[in-house]
Parts: C-alpha cells; structure tokens; sequence
C-alpha cells in the first residue's frame, strides 16, 4: 500500500476552518433572523347579547375576551373584581342564570342569551340585598376588595343549600344538605379575604339563612 502523503496542519489552520465552517453553517439561520416574523390574523369580533342585571346589553367583543373583563372594560361595571385571575380566590365572583362563577375563567362569548347579575344587580345603596345588609350589620368586610364576590357567592350558597345541592362536607349524598355553619364555610372556601374576616361573613351568612327558615 502506497504510503499517505503528510498533511500538514497548524493549529492556526485548524482554527480557521472551524471558524469559516460556523460562518457558512450559520448564515441561514442569521438570514432568517433578518426577515420579519409573519403576524397572524387577529380573530374577527363576534357579536354577542346577554342579560345583565335585568338589562339586555350588546356588544361586539374579541372572542378571547373573558366575562370578567366585558364587564369591567366594555360595561364599566367594576364592583366585580379583578383579583388573581386564575380563579383561585373569588373576588370576580357573578351569578350566571342564578349559579356562581368565577368570571375571570370563562370566556363572555361562552354567555350569549344568559342572565348574569353582578353586585350592582344585587342590591342599590337605598335598597340593600339581605346579604348586604347583613354584611354591613355584622362588618362582613374591611378592605372590602373582595365583598363583591363574597356577597354573590354567599347569595348563591344559601341558594345552593335550599335546593338541595350536595357539597363536600355531606356525610350522607342523599340527604338534603342544612344550613350549618359548617356548611357554610366549606361552600364558602373558594372565597378568599385576606383581611380574614371570615367569622364575621359566616355571621352575616347565618342571619340571612335565620330569616329565610
């Protein structure tokens, strides 16, 4: 066999043809970079009409846009809040056809045709909903940033426990549930008050459950 002929390779030389065959291996990816990313069509607003506090409304809305924010930012009805928006602590908490939700978690065009209430279709400052009497009574709140939704939902709590919706705390699944404060409280536990004034929003729950029985 023949014998190979030396190659002769400096550590200069081998530098540089690494160093050019980065350059070349690279130049499409920085010649892509070079070209503007391609925009996505946004999505067509979609006309929607629901009911809120006793009033038809119609609006046109990106259908990404969640209840919450219909209502705060196209309806101006800010007495429902804001909090995390993941749907862990309650304060967008409104009334759909009568059962709670969190707002912040459903989209406003998953709503067309229903009948939302928010805490201004509760009650007005010269005729005050029982519970917002009774929270009053017994200072249900104290920074007040999440009463709203602890008013709407104790509502339907109570309502929940009247027609005889199970919760997690029922020994018995058929048996109607009571309106224990127990009861009460479990239902209640997707509400957070971060001034802790839970004691005083049972009181103001079991007043108005007093008054119904």
């Amino acid at each position: 066999m023949a014998d190979l002929p030396e190659l002769d390779i400096s550590r200069r030389g081998m530098l540089a043809g690494g160093t050019a065959t980065v350059v070349i291996a690279a130049s499409p990816v920085a010649a892509a970079q070079d070209k503007e990313p391609m925009q996505a069509d946004p999505p067509a607003p979609i006309p929607l009409s629901f009911e809120v506090n006793g009033e038809k409304r119609d609006l046109t809305l990106d259908s990404r846009t969640t209840l919450l924010d219909a209502l705060r930012e196209h309806l101006h009805l800010t007495g429902t809040k804001k909090g995390c928006d993941h749907g862990q602590c309650g304060a967008c908490t409104v009334l759909v056809d009568g059962v709670r939700i969190n707002s912040c978690l459903t989209l406003a065009v998953m709503h067309q045709g229903d009948r939302i209430t928010t805490i201004e279709g509760l009650g007005t400052p010269d005729r005050l909903h029982p519970m917002q009497a009774a929270f009053v009574q017994h200072d249900g709140y104290q920074c007040g940033y999440c009463t709203p939704g602890q008013i709407c939902s104790a509502v339907a709590v109570l309502d929940e426990i009247g027609r005889g919706v199970p919760s997690y705390v029922a020994a018995d699944l058929t048996e109607r549930p009571r309106m224990t404060d127990i009861e009460m409280r479990e239902r209640m536990s997707g509400n957070i008050c971060r001034c802790g004034a839970y004691s005083n929003i049972a009181e103001a729950m079991a007043q108005v459950a007093g008054e119904r029985a």
